[in-house]
């Protein structure tokens, strides 16, 4: 989904430890201190790479593979000036949504959120894993505009864009700070995640399952952890990703699986054992998402197949093409995400029969937006009684 950006505010991170700040070439913001963990990004910038050392003990699964060539992360804050971003998409369930934050240091070679990057003048590549942006203000933000007169509660998804849960939460905790909020006033969130970090906030999120308002749905695109490493490298492993699906339905939060994106001739043959092991976890729910190349994703992707598949890359593309009509992406309304064809059809229809036969997508979830309650906003008689 397409979304149009403020212009960022500059400024290091206030909360970063002494020890972690530093001054970083190019942006002038924060970067790291002397200790860093592994990483990986594009494959045509190989080379002086470095992320921030998780400030937080937190185990993403990769323990079993070898290390990654370092990668260093840049993170910006940025004042915006609104936080909830509306849509009148017609593919998509939901008009409205909330991304802390812009870039993603997982990784993902096939996002299609990297063109947003361009209007930070920055790359859909590089850039958009390294040179991050925080709106620390994101509750503040968002506590006001629910406060507004005449607002109309309604789902609120997380996790559209870029990813909320993506390791700069570790320190920041925007997203638990707008779930608080939420919460708070009983507003109902949809989120979608790749990060087992999810589960650090199952207190706040089983709460607001409890009165109908919250679910999740965690993005499974393969079972092989080799496989994942080369698509989506800092982002957790599969089986952790599976472990946060059973950890939020046993605690009573509704999970969903998204089998996206599905690569023609790469994960397309484990479409159904991801969706028996969703569902041995727990998900009752599940959706899929075809393979798109919008703008500059086409060559990073092409980069990317050509060094990690070189023999079946023309099969992939030429699968990829007559999903779309021809092209290389086709962004018309009800196409765009499943694509067209005999191809695209054999897809929906094994996608439909294996959620048939596990029982998911039985009912789906609609959350309670009959609970909202608008915040108390700032300035009112009734702050003279705050603590």
């Amino acid at each position: 989904m397409d979304q149009r950006f403020d212009e960022p505010h500059f400024d290091p991170g206030p909360d970063d430890p002494p020890a972690d700040r530093a001054h970083s070439e190019g942006m002038g913001g924060t970067a790291v201190g002397s200790e860093r963990r592994r990483g990986r990004g594009a494959v045509s910038n190989a080379s002086g790479r470095f992320e921030p050392h998780a400030r937080i003990v937190f185990d993403d699964g990769w323990q079993s593979l070898e290390e990654l060539p370092p990668f260093k992360t840049i993170v910006q804050e940025e004042r915006a000036r609104k936080i909830i971003t509306r849509n009148d998409s017609p593919d998509i369930g939901f008009d409205r949504s909330i991304n802390p934050y812009r870039g993603c240091e997982h990784g993902c070679i096939y996002c299609y959120a990297r063109p947003t990057h361009a209007y930070q003048g920055l790359s859909p590549g590089l850039d958009f894993e390294s040179k991050l942006f925080v709106k620390p203000d994101a509750p503040e933000l968002l506590a006001r505009e629910l406060a507004a007169p005449g607002y109309e509660p309604k789902m609120i998804a997380m996790g559209t864009n870029t990813d909320p849960y993506q390791p700069i939460e570790r320190q920041w905790k925007v997203t638990r700070g707008i779930l608080e909020v939420l919460l708070e006033a009983n507003h109902p969130v949809c989120i979608v995640t790749k990060s087992a970090l999810v589960m650090r906030d199952l207190d706040i999120l089983s709460e607001m399952a409890a009165k109908g308002l919250a679910k999740v749905a965690l993005s499974v695109t393969t079972l092989d952890h080799r496989l994942a490493r080369a698509m989506e490298p800092r982002a957790s492993t599969p089986s952790r990703r599976l472990e946060a699906i059973r950890s939020l339905a046993h605690a009573g939060v509704p999970t969903a699986v998204m089998v996206a994106p599905i690569i023609p001739a790469i994960n397309d043959n484990e479409i159904e054992r991801i969706l028996d092991a969703a569902a041995a976890a727990g998900a009752t729910e599940a959706g899929y998402v075809m393979l798109r190349l919008p703008l500059e994703i086409k060559d990073l992707f092409r980069e990317w197949l050509t060094e990690h598949f070189p023999d079946k890359a023309k099969h992939v593309i030429s699968l990829v093409r007559d999903l779309h009509g021809g092209k290389d992406y086709d962004a018309t309304f009800g196409k765009r995400q499943t694509g067209t064809g005999p191809y695209a059809w054999s897809i929906g229809r094994r996608f439909e029969l294996a959620c048939r036969r596990l029982g998911i997508n039985r009912r789906r979830l609609r959350l309670n937006n009959s609970l909202f309650r608008p915040p108390l906003r700032r300035g009112s008689q009734l702050d003279l009684f705050a603590a």
